[in-house]
């Protein structure tokens, strides 16, 4: 018989955060908040990490076990940093609770109940990559080529696999029907509705077959699986009984819901947000979630947090009004916890786009010769596009620079794809841009490409450009090419021979806007994803090029201009490791950042706001939500800047109408530079 043995467990050290002591009133009151439904307004600055990671302790002191506490991020960073702080206020106390992003979450649920979403265990998810490969697949299965599919308008391509994996992505996050996603975001694909819903029921049962998951999957299949298997659904909302989301306001439908069915039962939900931060509807999140809470939960308690630890008064003055014109919106005003500088953020009007690149480069220069570390000092913009002057002026300066908005403006794929044309014209024997050219064709890979231009090359006069492209790529019997490929050849040599009559380059900017329009806007469509911000890069680099006449100087600058991009080996490391470098960044990719110093620039309208949202009230909100955010990254000095003038479309320029936002902040709260 075996014998008993009671082994006496030490009790773990009695730990009572003083939570009045760690938490101003607002926060408090949000942490001790009681069961139920709660939306918690938590201001830019105003400690929101905090505020969740004292709202979990605060459970789990009053003997929530970890295991029925489920805390739902949009990123596992922002989880493992809370995670790690409620360790470190409560050692060895957090096991056992779910933490993490919506899609971590979901895989863990369809990892343990494969088999009831109807997936075989051990299930692959695939990465952007491998769907965009199996699309590709499904696409090519279909044989949509539109040069052989007579239901199709010619001279239009069928999206690439990473382009349709986009839509179908929008249309599920966002619960919208796919012909209404084409009419909203991707007019130029409703010819193809009817083959896009071919190929997307196609895609569906591949990746059944190959027991494989896309990202999207870990948001739809988790859903359904819980709205269809309702002994399951019981099964995880008894064991969630208090759900904590990050970030409500950047939820899109799926998300919603996922939490809506998990806290049907009980109402035990506190979603954290700002709704004045609401800012990416672009990729499916749904504004109305945070702004319509307290009606889909009735009963909420709104809870605002509005004391800002980050900024000075003063530029919390402008943001406070910045964001004071949107109709839809939790009213609330930002409080400082720092006390006023006297500096006031400037208001910078300049001559042109170049004039305000050498404004920034040298004010930047003169911040560091005061002290401030680069890396303190942040430009932000709307669109990548707008860096590009500024790009150049920086490292003309010798100031480094970081860029998270993308690649730098020239290494940027679309970007040295036309700029192949122009270098083939001034130097046919480049061999590198004439494959790169060649490769933009349908049915033209590799090996194709290698082969055209050995024929190319042989037809070449020796040390002299061509009499005509035309005649040197259309031969009296014609290059081997594979036939489906053959008309874009043709309409490759005809644009060839438009740029370069008679073996002549044209100036930098007519060459690229008849590439552009011939040639590369059509495969720019089907490729990319992004086209619109694309477009505007192309668009960017054609006004840029207008101040060339000799195309052979502009490619040089482009050269020029990527290689000093890429020495990376002269920027300066501070001694903790860290280069010191400015940042570039778009609004976007900077929310949740903060700097010392903060750059916003092209602060016009048709760039900031955006033209297509000057006629769309709920666009402009969003706008001037972006706008509020850019504000609200600076900690000590704000420079709004904006060019009077710019190049258009035309060879002229244009007047530049500041940017309606800037009048909406009052006149005393801006003082404004006057720069010569």
């Amino acid at each position: 018989m075996a014998r008993s043995y009671t082994l006496h467990r030490q009790p773990g050290p009695s730990v009572q955060i003083d939570y009045a002591a760690e938490l101003n009133p607002q926060q408090l009151a949000a942490v001790q908040a009681p069961p139920g439904p709660a939306l918690v307004i938590a201001g830019a600055g105003s400690g929101k990490t905090r505020t969740l990671t004292y709202r979990v302790a605060y459970l789990l002191e009053n003997g929530i076990q970890p295991s029925n506490i489920l805390l739902l991020t949009f990123t596992n960073k922002a989880a493992r940093e809370m995670l790690d702080r409620v360790e470190a206020l409560l050692p060895d106390r957090t096991a056992g609770l779910w933490g993490g992003t919506f899609h971590s979450i979901g895989n863990r649920i369809l990892r343990r109940h494969a088999e009831a979403a109807g997936y075989r265990p051990g299930f692959s998810i695939m990465d952007r990559e491998d769907q965009a490969q199996m699309l590709d697949a499904v696409i090519a299965a279909h044989g949509l080529d539109p040069k052989k599919n007579k239901d199709t308008p010619k001279e239009k391509r069928f999206p690439k696999g990473d382009v349709v994996a986009d839509i179908l992505s929008y249309a599920l996050n966002t619960g919208l029907p796919l012909e209404e996603v084409l009419v909203q975001k991707y007019p130029h694909f409703l010819d193809f509705q009817n083959q896009l819903q071919a190929v997307i029921r196609d895609y569906a049962q591949r990746k059944k077959a190959a027991n494989a998951l896309d990202f999207d999957d870990l948001l739809v299949q988790p859903l359904r699986l819980l709205e269809q298997n309702e002994e399951l659904a019981k099964f995880f909302r008894a064991q969630f009984q208090f759900i904590l989301v990050d970030e409500y306001q950047d939820t899109n439908k799926l998300q919603a819901e996922f939490i809506d069915v998990l806290a049907r039962d009980h109402h035990n939900v506190m979603v954290v947000g700002d709704d004045a931060q609401s800012i990416y509807s672009w990729r499916g999140a749904n504004f109305q979630n945070i702004l319509q809470f307290p009606k889909r939960y009735p009963g909420a308690t709104v809870y605002k947090i509005e004391t800002n630890y980050r900024s000075i008064p003063e530029v919390l003055e402008v943001a406070n009004a910045a964001i004071s014109a949107n109709v839809r919106q939790f009213e609330k005003h930002l409080q400082p916890a720092r006390t006023a500088s006297g500096v006031k953020p400037a208001l910078v009007p300049l001559e042109n786009s170049n004039d305000q690149a050498r404004f920034i480069a040298q004010r930047i220069a003169e911040l560091r010769e005061n002290g401030v570390d680069l890396r303190q000092i942040a430009v932000l913009y709307r669109a990548h596009y707008h860096s590009m002057e500024l790009q150049m002026e920086l490292t003309r300066a010798g100031i480094p620079f970081s860029i998270t908005s993308g690649l730098r403006f020239f290494e940027q794929a679309h970007v040295k794809d036309v700029a192949s044309f122009l270098k083939f014209v001034v130097n046919p024997r480049d061999e590198v841009a004439f494959k790169r050219m060649a490769r933009l064709i349908q049915g033209v890979g590799e090996r194709s490409a290698a082969q055209l231009w050995a024929a190319v090359e042989k037809a070449l006069p020796g040390g002299s450009a061509p009499a005509s492209f035309r005649d040197l790529l259309l031969p009296g019997k014609p290059l081997k090419m594979p036939a489906k490929s053959q008309k874009e050849w043709e309409q490759l040599a005809h644009t060839l021979e438009e740029i370069a009559p008679g073996g002549a380059p044209l100036p930098p900017a007519e060459m690229l806007h008849s590439v552009i329009e011939a040639v590369y806007d059509d495969y720019l469509r089907a490729k990319f994803p992004n086209y619109d911000a694309r477009r505007e890069d192309l668009n960017t680099l054609t006004n840029y090029a207008r101040q060339y006449r000799d195309p052979a100087e502009f490619l040089d600058q482009l050269a020029l201009m990527t290689g000093l991009d890429e020495e990376e080996t002269n920027r300066p490391e501070r001694g903790d490791g860290e280069q010191d470098a400015v940042t570039l960044s778009s609004i976007h990719q900077a929310k949740g950042l903060e700097w010392r110093i903060v750059f916003v620039i092209w602060m016009t309208d048709g760039m900031f706001p955006t033209l297509r949202s000057l006629e769309d009230e709920e666009a402009i909100e969003e706008e001037r939500r972006l706008f509020y955010v850019a504000v609200t990254r600076a900690e000590d000095e704000l420079y709004l800047t904006y060019p009077l003038l710019r190049l258009n479309a035309g060879y002229g320029e244009m007047v530049q109408r500041p940017s309606r936002f800037l009048s909406e902040i009052p006149k005393e709260r801006l003082e404004e530079w006057q720069v010569m």
